[in-house]
C-alpha cells in the first residue's frame, strides 16, 4: 500500500491497516466483526471486498485474487506479464490454496483477500479438526511467519465476522494483526443518510443518525428505502393505507407523506405492522413531521438487532417507572444520580458498572426494569451466549459486546450472573468458561465505555462470582436489596403493589397495621405481591379489596421459605455492599467480628 495519502480519507480502520503495513507490523491481516455490510467512500458503496480490491489496494498492487471457499477463486486483478497460468477458479480448499500459493509468494506486489476464512481454518482442538482443515491452518500460518511474503510486499486478508471464527494458531500469531470493522458511528451514519436521502434536512440527518446506533450502512439505507418487492404498495395506494392508519390524528396529511417515503417497498401487512393502531405514534407538531420517522426506526431497528443477534439479546420493555417501587428510597435515588449523570455526558460520575444483590424476590429485576424507564436509556438484557459448539459461546459473546458498545448510550442488564459467567470448570468446557470471564472482564473494564455502557449484573449468589468482575473499575458501586424490615417499609411495597394493580384504596394501612402489614415483616416483595393477589381472588369479580378479605389472604398464604439460606443470602450482601447507608439498622452496626462468626456458622449449617 503506497505511503501516499488518497483525496479521500479512508475510514479508521482501513488507515490502521495500512499503518500496519507500511510499518512492517505485519502482512497478513485479519478483519473481523462488520465484514458484511457496505462502505460509503467517495460517494460509493462498496462491499468489504470491493472497497479493498477497488480502493485500498488497487494503485499499488499487480495482482489481486479473491478466494471465496464456496465460489473459488477469482481475479480482481491480474498483470498479464506474470507468465503463469492463473488459478484455476473450481478447486477444493486444499488445491485452491497450494495454487494461490504460488501467486502470493513467488510473485511481487500481490495481495490475496479470502471471505469466510473461519470456514477454511476453523476452531477447535487439533485432534478433532479434520486432515484439510489442519493443513489449511498451517498453511496460513506458515504464510503469516514467511519472509518472502513481506519482502516481496505480498499481503494476505482474512475476513470473519468473529475471531472465535479461526483456529486459535492464526489469531494468536503475533505476525497477524487482527483489525476490528466496528458498526457506522455517528459521522459515519449521517453520511449513510445523506447519500439515501439527498433532500433530507441537515437537522432531520442528526436525528436519525443518533437514533440508528447499532445498525449497520446497508440496513440503515434498507430502512430508509425499502427494496421493491412483487407484492409492494404502489405509491397512490400505500399512501392511501397509511392516511387510513393514522386516522384523525394531528397533521395526517403531513405525516403520512413523509411516512410514506420510508414505507416505498413494503407490502401491506409489513406497513400495517410498523403503523399499528394499537401502538400509536406520538402526536407531533406540525413543524416536526420527523418524529414518526424517528419512531419508525426505532422499531425497524429493534426488530432487525433482535433477529440478528437472535437469542442473544433482548430489548427491555419497561411498564413502569421507579414510581411504581415501593420504598427502597436510597436506592432510588442512587440510581436517578446515576441516569442524570449519563444524560448529561458527565463521564467522571458514572460508574461501570453496578451489581444488585441480595436474597430472592426483593424485586431486583423489577427496580432495574424501572430504572430504565425512569431514566430514558435504551436496554437489554443478555440472554442464553453459551453453546455446545467449539468457539460459537465466544463468536455469540463478541457479537453482543459489539452490538451493545455500538447502541451506546446503553444499560445492559445481566440476570442470575452467578449462572451466566460461572459454575463451570476448565474440565467440563473446555476453558471456554475461563475464556469469556476474561473477555468480559476486559470489555467491563474498557474505559472507553465509561458513560456508555452500563452494567447492571444481578445475582443472590455473589460469592459464585468471579471475584476480579467484582472489584472497582467494572463494578463500581454494589447495591444491596433486603425484605421489608418494618411494617412501614412492608406498607410502601403494598401501597405501590394495590396502585399498579389498582386493588383500591379501601384499607386504612395505619389504622390496620397490627392486623396488616405487621404481620408482613420479613416477606419478600415477590411474596407481598402474591397475598394482594390472593386476596383479589378472593374479593371476587368485580370487588375490591378491603381488611377481612387481606386479612384472610394473610392467614392463608403460605410463603416458601428457606430461612438458613435467605438469611446466607442477606449476609452476603451486606458483604458486599459498598455504602454502609444502604444497609438496614440490624447490619448497620454490627461489628465485623460478629458478622464474620455468623457468616461461617450459616455456611457450617448448609454444608457450604
Amino acid at each position: 500500500m503506497a505511503a501516499s495519502r488518497p483525496a479521500v480519507p479512508l475510514p479508521r480502520w482501513a488507515e490502521t491497516v495500512r499503518r500496519k503495513y507500511i510499518g512492517g507490523e505485519a502482512s497478513m491481516f485479519i478483519l473481523h466483526h462488520n465484514v458484511f455490510d457496505e462502505i460509503l467512500h467517495g460517494g460509493e458503496f462498496y462491499s468489504l471486498v470491493d472497497f479493498l480490491a477497488e480502493v485500498l489496494l488497487k494503485d499499488n498492487k499487480d495482482t489481486i485474487l479473491v478466494y471465496d471457499p464456496s465460489a473459488g477463486v477469482r481475479y480482481a486483478k491480474r498483470t498479464s506479464a506474470l507468465g503463469t497460468e492463473p488459478v484455476r477458479p473450481n478447486k477444493p480448499p486444499e488445491e485452491a490454496l497450494a495454487d494461490i500459493e504460488h501467486e502470493i509468494l513467488l510473485r511481487h506486489s500481490a495481495a490475496l483477500i479470502i471471505s469466510y476464512a473461519g470456514s477454511i481454518a476453523p476452531p477447535g482442538e487439533e485432534n478433532f479438526l479434520s486432515q484439510a482443515d489442519r493443513m489449511a491452518a498451517i498453511r496460513l500460518h506458515r504464510w503469516s511467519m514467511s519472509p518472502e511474503l513481506e519482502s516481496k510486499d505480498n499481503v494476505v486478508f482474512l475476513l470473519s465476522e468473529s475471531l472465535a471464527e479461526l483456529n486459535a494458531k492464526i489469531v494468536a500469531n503475533p505476525r497477524v494483526a487482527a483489525v476490528e470493522i466496528p458498526l457506522p458511528d455517528l459521522d459515519e451514519r449521517a453520511a449513510v443518510i445523506r447519500k439515501v436521502d439527498t433532500g433530507m434536512h441537515e437537522d432531520n440527518v442528526e436525528r436519525l443518525a443518533e437514533h440508528s446506533a447499532g445498525l449497520r450502512a446497508v440496513q440503515i439505507a434498507q430502512v430508509l428505502t425499502p427494496r421493491s418487492a412483487d407484492n409492494a404498495l404502489g405509491d397512490k395506494d400505500r399512501l392511501e393505507l397509511i392516511r387510513s392508519l393514522l386516522g384523525s390524528s394531528a397533521d395526517a396529511e403531513q405525516r403520512a407523506a413523509k411516512l410514506a417515503g420510508i414505507t416505498r417497498g413494503m407490502d401491506t401487512e409489513e406497513i400495517r405492522h410498523l403503523i399499528n393502531p394499537d401502538l400509536p405514534l406520538p402526536e407531533t407538531d406540525a413543524g416536526d413531521p420527523y418524529a414518526e420517522v424517528i419512531e419508525l426506526v426505532h422499531r425497524r431497528k429493534r426488530e432487525i438487532i433482535e433477529k440478528e443477534c437472535a437469542g442473544l439479546i433482548e430489548f427491555v420493555d419497561a411498564r413502569h417507572g421507579l414510581e411504581a417501587v415501593g420504598g427502597a428510597e436510597g436506592i432510588k435515588a442512587e440510581l436517578m444520580q446515576i441516569a442524570a449523570a449519563i444524560k448529561s455526558g458527565d463521564k467522571h460520575r458514572v460508574p461501570m458498572g453496578l451489581l444488585f444483590v441480595g436474597p430472592m424476590g426483593t424485586g431486583k429485576t423489577f427496580i432495574a426494569k424501572a430504572f430504565v424507564k425512569a431514566s430514558g436509556l435504551s436496554a437489554v438484557t443478555l440472554k442464553n451466549f453459551r453453546s455446545k459448539w467449539v468457539g460459537s459461546t465466544e463468536a455469540n459473546l463478541e457479537k453482543v459486546l459489539g452490538m451493545v458498545k455500538a447502541l451506546g448510550p446503553i444499560i445492559l442488564i445481566i440476570d442470575e450472573g452467578d449462572r451466566s459467567f460461572g459454575g463451570q470448570s476448565e474440565d467440563t468446557d473446555g476453558g471456554t468458561s475461563s475464556r469469556v470471564i476474561a473477555r468480559l472482564k476486559e470489555f467491563m473494564s474498557d474505559p472507553d465505555n465509561r458513560g456508555q455502557v452500563l452494567f447492571i449484573l444481578m445475582t443472590n449468589r455473589p460469592d459464585k462470582l468471579d471475584i476480579d468482575i467484582k472489584r472497582a473499575g467494572r463494578i463500581d458501586r454494589k447495591i444491596p436489596f433486603f425484605y421489608p424490615d418494618t411494617a412501614e417499609d412492608v406498607e410502601a411495597v403494598l401501597k405501590a403493589i394495590f396502585a399498579r394493580y389498582k386493588l383500591g384504596e379501601a384499607i386504612d394501612w395505619a389504622a390496620a397495621r397490627p392486623s396488616t402489614s405487621a404481620k408482613l415483616v420479613g416477606y419478600s416483595n415477590a411474596d407481598l405481591e402474591a397475598v394482594c393477589l390472593l386476596a383479589l381472588n378472593m374479593a371476587g369479580e368485580g370487588s375490591s379489596i378491603d381488611q377481612a378479605c387481606f386479612e384472610a389472604a394473610i392467614a392463608d398464604y403460605v410463603p416458601a421459605r428457606d430461612a438458613g439460606m435467605l438469611e446466607y443470602m442477606e449476609m452476603l450482601a451486606v458483604f458486599e455492599a459498598s455504602r454502609r447507608s444502604m444497609l438496614p439498622a440490624r447490619y448497620r452496626d454490627m461489628s465485623q467480628e460478629d458478622f464474620n462468626l455468623r457468616l461461617r456458622e450459616l455456611k457450617r449449617e448448609l454444608r457450604l
